[in-house]
């Protein structure tokens, strides 16, 4: 796998456009430490975290606990947000290793052309709101413009880089794995209508980077996004 997307940056495949940092596409993984099939999505995680085009989460679920080992990381608010994705993609299930594109586009984490080229399609297309942050000591300050009303949720999201973690049960037992942008943190700090431009501060604490999402109600779209590393 990690031979493979060696191949892919030397194609240009995952290589960064820098002028598309400032419409970033929201790719949110659905992992498990205990899920045998998680590790290459996981691995490509790192890879796309590396990209300024792309904001990378890694959400860990907890329904893979009962197998022999707990994932640490895990929580049941992002398994109930996949399970909410699924009911509005009228999906009957929920799987592991799931990658979810800007909150639209459902696909196997460990199928990196497929990801890459529904990143791709939402790159081209754009999104409705232009999201900036700017942070001062304790306070982020978030702005946001467009011209598309609707009902959207405005999220703030923490995670960790990275972290490595020795698997000692369950179908991973054994194995010493790296988890990039893991999510600690997940709170709606508002609603919006778009009629008039967003601005809000927020208080936060702590060094962690910092994503902001504005999404369509219900777990609809992610119609614009940024990020504070």
């Amino acid at each position: 796998m990690r031979q493979f997307l060696t191949a892919l940056a030397v194609t240009g495949i995952l290589s960064t456009n820098p002028a598309a940092a400032d419409n970033p596409v929201v790719v949110e993984l659905f992992t498990s430490q205990g899920c045998s099939s998680c590790p290459p999505a996981d691995a490509f995680l790192h890879d796309l975290a590396k990209r300024d085009d792309i904001i990378a989460l890694a959400l860990h679920v907890d329904y893979w606990d009962y197998i022999g080992w707990k994932d640490i990381f895990a929580s049941p608010e992002y398994t109930a947000r996949q399970h909410a994705y699924a009911q509005a993609a009228s999906a009957t299930t929920v799987y592991t290793p799931q990658m979810i594109i800007n909150g639209q586009d459902h696909v196997v984490g460990s199928r990196p052309m497929q990801v890459m080229d529904l990143v791709a399609a939402h790159r081209s297309k754009g999104s409705p709101f232009d999201v900036t942050l700017s942070r001062s000591g304790d306070i982020i300050q978030i702005n946001a413009q467009g011209d598309q009303r609707g009902e959207y949720v405005v999220q703030l999201v923490r995670y960790t880089p990275q972290e490595t973690v020795a698997i000692r049960r369950g179908e991973n037992a054994g194995r010493e794995l790296s988890y990039a942008h893991v999510v600690n943190a997940w709170d709606v700090i508002g609603d919006w209508d778009g009629a008039d431009p967003l601005r809000m501060n927020v208080a936060i604490s702590g060094g962690d980077p910092i994503v902001v999402l504005i999404q369509e109600a219900r777990n609809g779209p992610i119609v614009g996004a940024a990020e504070l590393r």
